[in-house]
C-alpha cells in the first residue's frame, strides 16, 4: 500500500481540526500582542505558515511536487532551516540564550522548547503527517491564549507554571500518538517513505535528496554525487559486505534468520545508491526494509545522537542546547506514563516486532570534533530527574526486549567517510573500503594465537607510552576447559565491521587502574585528555580537558588530579583566582560531558569489555591521512585495546551459547552486575556501552599474566610481538597500508 493512502483516512480525520488551526494562525499577523512575547508569537505563526503553505503545495500538486530546480530546492531547504544555522543561532528563538534574554528567564526556557518542538513541523509536512502538525498547532494556540489573557487582565505574561503546565499536559497527552508511531515506525514496512525515495527515485538526479525533508548540506550534495561516480561493481561490492556481514551476524551467533521477515536499515543521507543495492541484497534473503527517522520531537530524541535515517545537522550546539528538554516533564508520573503507553504498543504490534531481525548500521565519520559551550539557560536535569530518565530508558529496553528477544535478532554496522574529512576524501573513501573488506580466513588465523596466549592467563596488563598514563589490569575469568572454552571472542568480518579484535567480558573484582587517552573521537565529540579510573570494574572518577584551554588552563592535571583538584585547587603554581575560578568551572564541565557522552548520564559504570584491536592497516590509513582523531569508534576500537563501560556485549543474550570458529564456546559472556538479571533485571543493564580506545601511538605494553604471575607479552611498546601475530607490524611500518590487504 502506497504510504500516502495509508495516512489518507488518518489525516481526513483531522483534517477539519487542521485547517480551522492554520486559518486562527493566519489571522494572529494582524493583532496586536504586548511585547517581549508579541515578536515571539508573530514569528513563530510565520514559520507555522511557511510549513502551512507546504502542506498546500503537496496537496495541490501531487506528483508535480518536487520538480523545481535543484537551486529551488535547495533555497526552499535552506529557507526552512535558516533560523537555527550557527550564522542565525544568535537571534533565534530555539536558543535558550536568546531566548531567556529576550523573553526573560522561565519564559525563555519554556518557549524555546515549544519553538523547538514546532520546527518538527518541517519534517511532519514532508510525510503529510497532518495529526502531528495539528497538534502542535493547537498547543502554540493554547499557550498564545494563555498569554492573551493575560495581556487582557493588564498582567505582562501569564505565571511561568500556567505556561509549564500546558507544555507538560501536551507532551503527556501526546504520547498516545508520539510513542506508539515511535515504535511501529521502527517495525512496519508499511510505512516505507523512506524507502519509496531510495527505491523509486532517479538517484542520478540530486533532487531526490530534498524528498525528505532533512537538511541538506554540500555534504550530502557532495557525497551523492561522488557515490554516483562510483562504478556499479564498487556499490555491489560496498554493499555485499554490509549485507553479508548481518547474515554472517546470525550465522555465528546460531540464530535462525529464516523466522525473520523485516531488516531496520539506518543511514545517512547520500548513501542511497548503495542502499538501494542493500535494499536488493535483504530482500533476497526474505527481509523487507523498514526505515525510520531519527525523531525529532523531545519525547522520542535520543540524548546521545541520532539513530535511523537522517540529514546533516543545521547546528550542533543547537541539538546540544535541548538534548535535555524532557526536563521539562520528565518525573515519576511521566515515567509510568511514557512507560504504559511504550508496552500497550509493543502490545498493539508485536507480530511485527517478532518479525524484525534487527538494524543494519551505516554511520560516517569525518567531521570536526565538536566542542559545544555549555548554556546555563538550557533546559537541564536535576538528580532526580537524571535517575527516573536512566531508569525509563532501562525499563523500555527491557519491555523492547520481551517482545524482540536480544537472543533472536542481531545487527551489523559499517562506516565510510563524509566529504569533510578533507581533500583526500575520495582516496580516504577507497581506503575505507579496503580496509572493510580486509581477508577474513588471515585475520582469524592471526587473531586465534592472540587468543590461544590470553586462555593461558588469568589477567591482562595494558601501559601506555608517549604521554599516556594508562596503567590497567583486567580480570579474566576462570577456564573450567581450555579444550572447548575460551574467554575471547575472535572477531572478524561480521556485525561490526571492518573486522579486527578479540574481545571479553571482564571479571570486575580485581579489574582496575587507569585509563588515559590523550584524544579520542565519541560520537560527535573529540575527548581531550580523557581520564576514567577503575576499581573492581567500577569508574570512580572520571574527567576530560576539553573546556580548559578556554579556560586558560592548559592542559588537565595528571593521573592523580581526577578530582579536578591539582593548581585550581591551589599550590606552587597556583593560577590568579579568576583563573582558579574558571579552571574549577572548566573541570566541572568537562566532567559533565563525560558523564552525558560517555557514562549516557550514569554516575559510574562497569567495564563491559576489554578488547584488543588488531587492524593495525585501518591505523596505517588513518596515519598516513592524518585523520586519527576522526575515526568513528567503529574502527577506531580495531586500532588499539579498547575499553567499554556499560552493558557487555552480549546484553539480554547470556544464556545463548556463543563459539569461536574453532568451536570453542565464548563463555565470559557475563560479569558480575549482568549475573543481577537472574533477581533483577532493573540491576543488571544500563542500555549503553561506550567504546574507549588508545591508539597504538600510545600504547605502551600488553601482557597477559598467568596465575603464577608469568607475563607473555602481546604487545611491547605498541608493537605486536606475540609469535603468529608479527605481521600485523608490516601495517604499522608502510603508510601506504597496502598490506595485508
Amino acid at each position: 500500500m502506497d504510504y500516502r493512502v495509508l495516512l489518507q483516512e488518518e489525516n481526513e480525520a483531522v483534517r477539519e481540526r487542521y485547517d480551522l488551526s492554520m486559518e486562527r494562525i493566519g489571522a494572529m499577523g494582524e493583532e496586536e500582542m504586548g511585547q517581549p512575547y508579541g515578536s515571539y508569537f508573530k514569528r513563530t505563526a510565520e514559520f507555522i505558515r511557511m510549513m502551512g503553505g507546504l502542506v498546500q503545495a503537496r496537496l495541490s500538486q501531487g506528483d508535480k511536487w518536487g520538480k523545481r530546480s535543484l537551486a529551488e530546492l535547495k533555497e526552499e531547504n535552506r529557507r526552512f532551516y535558516a533560523d537555527i544555522l550557527p550564522e542565525h543561532y544568535g537571534e533565534s528563538y530555539g536558543n535558550p540564550d536568546y531566548a531567556a534574554e529576550t523573553l526573560g528567564e522561565g519564559y525563555g526556557q519554556l518557549l524555546s522548547f515549544l519553538y523547538t518542538e514546532i520546527r518538527g513541523q518541517i519534517v511532519y509536512a514532508f510525510e503529510m503527517r497532518l495529526e502531528y502538525l495539528t497538534a502542535l498547532n493547537e498547543v502554540f494556540l493554547e499557550v498564545y491564549s494563555v498569554f492573551s489573557q493575560a495581556w487582557e487582565e493588564g498582567r505582562k505574561a501569564p505565571a511561568v507554571q500556567e505556561i509549564k503546565d500546558v507544555l507538560y499536559w501536551f507532551v503527556s497527552d501526546y504520547a498516545d500518538v508520539t510513542v506508539p508511531w515511535r515504535v511501529r515506525e521502527g517495525v512496519d514496512p508499511a510505512l516505507s517513505f523512506a524507502v519509496d525515495i531510495v527505491m523509486k527515485s532517479d538517484l542520478t538526479d540530486l533532487r531526490y535528496l530534498y524528498q525528505y525533508g532533512e537538511y541538506v548540506s554540500e555534504s550530502e550534495l557532495t557525497l551523492a554525487e561522488f557515490m554516483n561516480g562510483l562504478p556499479q561493481e564498487t556499490i555491489d561490492r560496498m554493499a555485499d559486505t554490509y549485507t553479508e556481514g548481518y547474515r554472517k551476524g546470525f550465522a555465528v551467533m546460531g540464530r535462525d534468520l529464516g523466522k525473520k521477515k523485516t531488516v531496520v536499515v539506518e543511514y545517512p543521507l547520500g548513501f542511497e545508491r548503495m542502499i538501494r543495492r542493500a535494499v536488493e541484497n535483504f530482500r533476497a534473503m526474505g527481509l523487507a526494509p523498514v526505515m525510520y527517522r531519527a525523531a525529532v520531537e523531545s519525547v522520542n530524541r535520543r540524548a546521545a545522537g541520532r539513530r535511523g535515517y537522517f540529514g546533516t545537522s543545521p547546528n550542533r550546539q543547537y541539538d546540544y542546547d535541548h538534548r535535555h528538554d524532557s526536563a521539562l516533564y520528565m518525573g515519576n508520573g511521566f515515567k509510568e506514563r511514557k512507560l504504559s503507553v511504550t508496552r500497550t504498543a509493543y502490545e498493539s504490534f508485536k507480530e511485527l516486532a517478532s518479525w524484525c531481525a534487527g538494524p543494519a548500521v551505516v554511520e560516517t565519520f569525518g567531521e570536526e570534533g565538536f566542542l559545544p559551550v555549555n548554556k546555563k539557560t538550557a533546559l537541564a536535569m536535576n538528580a532526580h530527574q537524571e535517575e527516573v530518565s536512566l531508569a525509563c530508558a532501562g525499563e523500555i529496553r527491557r519491555i523492547v526486549n520481551q517482545y524482540m528477544p536480544g537472543d533472536e535478532t542481531s545487527f551489523t554496522i559499517i562506516a565510510f567517510p563524509r566529504p569533510e574529512i578533507g581533500p583526500d576524501f575520495a582516496e580516504i573513501f577507497r581506503e575505507t573500503i579496503k580496509i572493510n573488506t580486509l581477508d577474513y580466513e588471515k585475520y582469524q588465523k592471526i587473531q586465534q594465537h592472540m587468543i590461544d596466549a590470553l586462555d593461558e592467563a588469568a589477567c591482562v596488563t595494558i601501559t601506555g607510552r608517549e604521554g599516556n598514563e594508562t596503567s590497567m589490569r583486567v580480570m579474566l575469568h576462570k577456564l573450567g576447559d581450555r579444550a572447548r572454552e575460551t574467554n575471547f571472542e575472535n572477531c572478524v568480518a561480521d556485525v561490526n565491521i571492518p573486522l579486527g579484535e578479540v574481545f571479553t567480558s571482564p571479571v570486575l573484582a580485581g579489574t582496575e587502574g587507569l585509563l588515559h587517552v590523550k584524544e579520542v573521537y565519541i560520537g560527535d565529540y573529540l575527548f581531550k585528555d580523557l581520564r576514567m579510573r577503575f576499581a573492581d570494574g567500577r569508574v570512580t572518577e572520571y574527567s576530560c580537558g576539553n573546556f580548559l584551554e578556554t579556560a586558560g588552563g592548559g592542559k588537565s592535571g595528571g593521573a592523580g588530579d581526577l578530582d579536578g583538584a591539582g593548581d585550581a585547587a591551589g599550590g606552587p603554581s597556583a593560577a590568579p583566582a579568576v583563573s582558579c575560578k574558571a579552571q574549577e568551572e572548566a573541570f566541572a564541565q568537562g566532567r559533565e560531558l563525560v558523564k552525558q557522552v560517555i557514562l549516557r548520564g550514569h554516575t559510574s559504570l562497569p567495564l563491559g569489555e576489554f578488547a584488543i584491536g588488531t587492524n593495525t592497516a585501518a591505523y596505517a590509513m588513518a596515519r598516513r591521512f592524518g585523520i586519527g582523531g576522526r575515526l568513528p569508534i567503529l574502527i577506531a576500537e580495531k586500532t588499539g585495546p579498547h575499553f567499554a563501560v556499560g552493558d557487555t556485549c552480549y546484553s539480554f543474550a547470556e544464556d545463548s551459547p556463543m563459539y569461536n570458529p574453532d568451536g570453542k564456546e565464548v563463555i565470559a559472556r557475563d560479569n558480575e552486575i549482568s549475573l543481577l538479571r537472574k533477581e533483577d533485571a532493573s540491576k543488571a543493564y544500563f542500555s549503553c556501552h561506550t567504546d574507549i580506545t588508545i591508539p597504538y601511538s600510545e600504547l605502551g605494553d600488553i601482557r597477559a599474566v598467568d596465575s603464577s604471575g608469568r607475563e607473555t607479552e602481546i604487545v611491547r611498546q605498541g608493537r605486536f610481538v606475540l609469535a603468529g601475530t608479527e605481521e600485523l607490524n608490516e601495517a604499522l611500518d608502510d603508510e601506504s597500508s597496502d598490506a595485508l590487504q
